[in-house]
C-alpha cells in the first residue's frame, strides 16, 4: 500500500515481531512485557492501562521513535527500528492522542503534559511541500474514518486555551500550556483559530515584568507567541485595542534577560508600521528607551538589527506626527505627561479649535480621566488642559459646562496632591468667571 494511503485502523492491523527487537538488545524484557500487555488489546483495556500506568507507556513509545535507540546500560545500539515499526508506534500514540480514551483529558497530570508536548512537536515537525504548506494527508477511500490534521490541532488548540484558564495543575499548567503555544502558533490554522475564538487576552495578562527564572521563561514564550501573532492581521487589531503596547514597553525598559528584550523589540518593531502603532510608540516614550537600550551591552545580533531599525522607524513617526496627533495619542492612550505642549500658548492658540473633531472627542476623554483615574499627575495635567481650552477657545467656559466637567473638578479641590488642587482651583475659576477675570494662580 502506497504510503499516502495508510491510514491508522491498517497500520495497527500489523503484527510487530517486538521479540526480534528484544534478542537484538532494543528493548529490554520489561519493555516487551509493556508493549504484549498493551498491543492488540481492546480499548476498554488500553484504557486501563494507561489510567494504570500511562506515563509509563508514552515513555516507553517515545523511546522507540528516537533516532537512535538506546539500551539499558546507556550504549548506543547499532541497529534502528523498522519503518514499519516507526508507523506502527506512531499509530498508537495517535490512538492515545485522539481515541475516545483521549489523553489530552485525562485525569493525570503528567500524561497530559507530554501528550500535548509530544502533539505539538510533531505537528509542527512534519514535512511542508515545496511551497512552504504543510502536508495534508487523509485516506482516499471515503468509508475509511481517518482524522485529519486540523482535527489534531482543533482539540490540541481548545486544551491548550482550557489550560489558561483552568489549569490541571496550580503551577505547570499554565507554563506547559504557553510553551506548546509557543509551538503551534506557526502554524496559520492555529493562529486563525485562537484569534477567532477571541483566546489572544488569556495571553494579555502574562506580559508584566518577571521577577524569577520560572517566570522569565513564561514571559518569554509568552512574547514569542505575541510574535508569532504579529504577523496575522486580525491578530494585530486585537492587539491595537488592548493595553498590549504599555505592557510590552513596561517589559522591554525593565528586563535584563536579553531573550526576553530581542523577541520583545522584535514584536515592537513588526507593529511599528501598523495602524497608528508607530505614533503610540512615540507618545508612551519608546524613543528614549530604545536609546538606552541601545547603551547596553548586548550580544545578540537580531537584538542589535532590530533596536537599529526600530530606531529608525521610531524617527520617521516622529517626523511625521504634528504636535495635535501627539497630544491625541497622549489623551487616547491615557498616558499623560507633563510635556512642553501642555502649558505652551502657541500649541493651545494653533490647535484648540482641533478640539472639536469628532464631537470634542478629546475633551470627553479628558473628563473620563477626571472620574476613573487615581494618579495625581494625570489629574493635575486633565485640569490644566481644560484651562488652557476655557482660555484660548472663544466659546470654552460653554463647551466645558455643557460638558459636565465642573463637577469633576469640583471633586478635586480637596485633593490631598497639592499640585492636582492648585490647577483644579485655577479651572474652577475659570469655568466660574472666566479666562479674562480667573486669578492665575501658577504665577
Amino acid at each position: 500500500m502506497d504510503d499516502a494511503e495508510l491510514t491508522t485502523e491498517n497500520v495497527l492491523k500489523r503484527d510487530v515481531h517486538w521479540e526480534s527487537y528484544m534478542t537484538h538488545k532494543m528493548i529490554t524484557l520489561t519493555c516487551l512485557g509493556k508493549i504484549r500487555r498493551y498491543d492488540n488489546q481492546s480499548e476498554s483495556h488500553k484504557a486501563a492501562l494507561l489510567d494504570e500506568d500511562g506515563a509509563a507507556y508514552v515513555k516507553l513509545f517515545v523511546n522507540i521513535l528516537r533516532d537512535n535507540p538506546f539500551q539499558e546500560n546507556g550504549t548506543i545500539s547499532r541497529y534502528a527500528f523498522k519503518k514499519e515499526t516507526v508507523e506502527y508506534v506512531l499509530a498508537l500514540i495517535d490512538e492515545m492522542l485522539t481515541g475516545n480514551g483521549c489523553l489530552l483529558w485525562k485525569g493525570n497530570w503528567f500524561i497530559q503534559n507530554k501528550s500535548c508536548k509530544i502533539l505539538s512537536a510533531i505537528v509542527s515537525a512534519r514535512p511542508r511541500n515545496q511551497s512552504g504548506l504543510n502536508t495534508h494527508v487523509k485516506s482516499s477511500h471515503p468509508k475509511v474514518k481517518s482524522t485529519s490534521i486540523d482535527d489534531v490541532l482543533k482539540g490540541l488548540l481548545e486544551w491548550l486555551c482550557a489550560q489558561l484558564k483552568y489549569p490541571s495543575h496550580p503551577s505547570r499548567g499554565i507554563p506547559s500550556a504557553i510553551s506548546c503555544l509557543s509551538t503551534l502558533l506557526k502554524e496559520p490554522p492555529v493562529r486563525s483559530s485562537f484569534v477567532q475564538a477571541d483566546r489572544v487576552k488569556l495571553l494579555i495578562p502574562m506580559i508584566s515584568p518577571a521577577t524569577s527564572q520560572k517566570s522569565v521563561q513564561l514571559l518569554y514564550e509568552t512574547c514569542l507567541c505575541l510574535w508569532l501573532l504579529s504577523y496575522y492581521e486580525p491578530a494585530v487589531r486585537y492587539l491595537a485595542s488592548s493595553r498590549t503596547l504599555l505592557r510590552l514597553v513596561d517589559v522591554v525598559k525593565s528586563s535584563t534577560k536579553e531573550k526576553v528584550v530581542r523577541v520583545v523589540v522584535l514584536i515592537l518593531k513588526n507593529l511599528l508600521a501598523k495602524g497608528r502603532f508607530g505614533s503610540k510608540m512615540v507618545v508612551v516614550g519608546l524613543p528614549q528607551i530604545v536609546q538606552s537600550l541601545k547603551a547596553r551591552a548586548w550580544n545578540d545580533e537580531d537584538l542589535l538589527e532590530g533596536l537599529d531599525q526600530l530606531e529608525e522607524g521610531l524617527k520617521d513617526n516622529i517626523k511625521e506626527m504634528s504636535s495635535f496627533d501627539k497630544y491625541k495619542q497622549e489623551v487616547l492612550l491615557g498616558h499623560l505627561d507633563w510635556s512642553p505642549m501642555h502649558k505652551d500658548p502657541v500649541f493651545w492658540r494653533e490647535n484648540v479649535f482641533n478640539f472639536e473633531e469628532n464631537d470634542f472627542q478629546i475633551l470627553r476623554v479628558l473628563i473620563t480621566i477626571l472620574g476613573t483615574s487615581s494618579d495625581p499627575r494625570a489629574l493635575a495635567i486633565v485640569c490644566n488642559d481644560l484651562s488652557q481650552f476655557i482660555q484660548h477657545h472663544s466659546s470654552g467656559r460653554l463647551i466645558v459646562n455643557d460638558l459636565k466637567a465642573k463637577e469633576e473638578v469640583m471633586k478635586l479641590i480637596n485633593h490631598q496632591n497639592t499640585e492636582v488642587t492648585m490647577h483644579a482651583l485655577l479651572c474652577i475659576q475659570r469655568l466660574l468667571l472666566g479666562a479674562k477675570y480667573a486669578c492665575v494662580l501658577l504665577a
